[in-house]
């Protein structure tokens, strides 16, 4: 399957710079699997399409302010630092921005308010370009990181130079967010409000929580011209006993489980490889891809994603399970969402793929 196949055309001022001034007023295009039929409705209307006994699950990581600024200290020239993954205390993978000339051994300076700059050196450069990054003089880095960094928006969200983060701090996070560790948001999760959720458990949907940090992945493009030619970057999740018994007594009773963004569905089909979901901690890779078949997932919720995107390719997996109807029934989807104006992307409107 050639990564071209999932191509399609967007108009960039689709491209969502700001979020919707309340969070559950994003748009929601409802795609029905078993006919493909579509409607639109707004986030709100949630409520509606879901039924009492529906295990919700939702991913509870929170979003680092992963974006730094450095010079290099000899030679002088900017750097832009995203954290990937934390390899130790204060060592991380990183992926720099010019990065192509930065050699092992160069050493960067972080300016501090008030502070000495914070100091780093490059240890390694692994084939794909990324680098691990060693900090000095600091503890423990995640612990100043809201004093050095910036929040991570995609690249295609743009900002003016020393921007005012406060409103992006808090929008892009979810209501639920307890577990410090992703570098960009699970973004299907932004449209949620305490009420929306409120609403839900009154109406006897259970709420489960669990943990993948979104890492540097979802920044990474597929570079190669075959699907089966790119290799996903490693991903940290947690699924705490509470989580794993919620899941377990949901698929044994047959009821709905309705993961809430990609992440939670990666996590959840990678769990049950092995069968019954068991509660712990590591690391997956699991690439979904036309044609899958999903052990635990029943409904998903999702935003629109880049042309040509692994998650783009997940959810036309999840359109037709086993099969290859997905990929085209999604990309009318698409389609669709484009000629109504839409807002695609992180900021952007959700679809409920039933």
């Amino acid at each position: 399957m050639l990564v071209s196949d999932f191509h399609y055309e967007l108009p960039p001022e689709l491209i969502a710079q700001e979020p919707v001034a309340q969070r559950d007023q994003s748009r929601l295009l409802v795609l029905r699997r078993a006919d493909g039929s579509l409607a639109h409705h707004v986030f709100g209307d949630l409520p509606a399409f879901l039924r009492a006994g529906d295990l919700v699950v939702l991913n509870d990581t929170r979003v680092l302010r992963a974006r730094l600024r450095a010079h290099k200290i000899h030679g002088g020239g900017q750097i832009e630092v995203l954290l990937g993954e934390e390899l130790a205390p204060n060592d991380w993978w990183v992926m720099l921005r010019p990065g192509k000339r930065v050699r092992v051994g160069t050493a960067l300076a972080f300016p501090r308010p008030g502070a000495d700059p914070l100091r780093a050196v490059v240890r390694e450069k692994d084939p794909t370009g990324l680098c691990r990054l060693v900090f000095e003089g600091v503890d423990n880095l995640p612990r100043i990181l809201d004093e050095i960094g910036e929040v991570p928006l995609p690249p295609y969200i743009q900002r003016p130079t020393n921007p005012d983060w406060s409103k992006d701090a808090e929008r892009y996070q979810t209501v639920f967010a307890v577990n410090p560790g992703a570098v960009a948001a699970p973004t299907a999760g932004l449209h949620f409000t305490p009420a929306l959720l409120d609403c839900l458990e009154r109406q006897g949907i259970e709420l489960c929580r669990v943990t993948l940090h979104v890492g540097l992945g979802t920044f990474a493009p597929v570079k190669s011209t075959s699907v089966e030619g790119h290799t996903m970057h490693a991903e940290r999740y947690e699924l705490s006993a509470t989580a794993a018994d919620q899941i377990n007594r949901a698929r044994a009773a047959g009821r709905r489980i309705v993961a809430v963004g990609t992440t939670c569905v990666r996590l959840l089909e990678h769990a049950a490889a092995r069968g019954e979901i068991r509660a712990g901690s590591g690391q997956t890779r699991l690439f979904i891809t036309p044609p899958s078949t999903f052990h635990v997932v029943n409904a998903l919720i999702t935003n629109f994603h880049l042309p040509e995107s692994t998650l783009l390719m997940l959810v036309s997996a999840f359109a037709d399970p086993g099969g290859t109807r997905g990929r085209p029934m999604m990309l009318a989807a698409y389609a669709e969402a484009v000629r109504h104006r839409y807002r695609f992307f992180s900021y952007g409107d959700a679809m409920l793929i039933l």
